[in-house]
């Protein structure tokens, strides 16, 4: 069976169309599957839309993404298991390569992400920057991992010392254990952490990453990007 493990916080503006890209690129696939929305401390109808869109729901009080993703997995019940960001538009194309690989014996990977909306000149820039890098890098993007049950466990899943950065992690502990593959193929997510935050904000966070590494990670504090509630609708 294959659980597709979505993390979601106040999500009911955009996880209705995540589910529904999940749904319809599962059953064009034939695919026995479960769909687990972990729900992390929501206040909005973020669980009341999951359960009407046949998903099962964790509730849990974490606020870290971490430890959430790793409570989903617990939760699930296949052998495969697919991360999805509640801001993610899945497809046929992409599931079937990702199914594909761990099929031919790869431990897991990502896929290619392009931004929705509208993007000014120098996000485009960053996005066009950020893509091949992360290519190069062997990091998946975590809006969407995939990856065998076991090969997650002996990774130790994501590491819960981390409060961002976790996809990165993950990445490189699977990488380590087998084949690891960046699909060419692509998923659509939301581009509101470069919408809502600006310049100055996403440059302050490269400034600390610099300064203090890891260490920069292993609290909520200056992470805005990931937890502050400044997030607006779609785009």
């Amino acid at each position: 069976m294959i659980s597709f493990i979505l993390p979601a916080h106040d999500e009911a503006v955009l996880i209705g169309a995540t589910l529904r890209a999940v749904h319809v690129a599962a059953r064009a696939l034939d695919c026995e599957y479960e769909i687990v929305v972990v729900d992390d401390a929501s206040t909005d109808r973020t669980a009341e839309i999951a359960h009407e869109l046949g998903a099962r729901v964790l509730r849990v009080e974490h606020r870290h993404i971490a430890a959430t993703r790793n409570a989903g997995a617990r939760f699930a019940l296949g052998d495969r298991l697919v991360f999805v960001d509640s801001d993610t538009l899945i497809d046929t194309a992409v599931l079937a390569a990702a199914l594909g690989a761990l099929a031919g014996g790869a431990v897991g990977g990502g896929a290619t992400v392009r931004m929705t909306g509208t993007l000014a000149w120098y996000e485009r820039l960053a996005v066009g920057v950020a893509v091949p890098v992360l290519r190069w890098a062997r990091i998946a993007p975590g809006c969407f991992i995939f990856c065998t049950r076991a090969a997650f466990e002996a990774a130790g899943g994501f590491d819960e010392r981390l409060y961002a950065a976790e996809d990165v992690a993950l990445s490189h502990a699977l990488a380590r254990r087998g084949r690891f593959v960046l699909l060419r193929e692509t998923v659509a997510t939301s581009e509101r952490k470069l919408r809502t935050f600006g310049a100055g904000e996403h440059l302050r966070l490269l400034w600390r990453l610099a300064r203090h590494g890891r260490g920069a990670l292993r609290s909520r504090d200056h992470l805005r990007l990931w937890y502050d509630k400044r997030r607006h609708g779609p785009p």
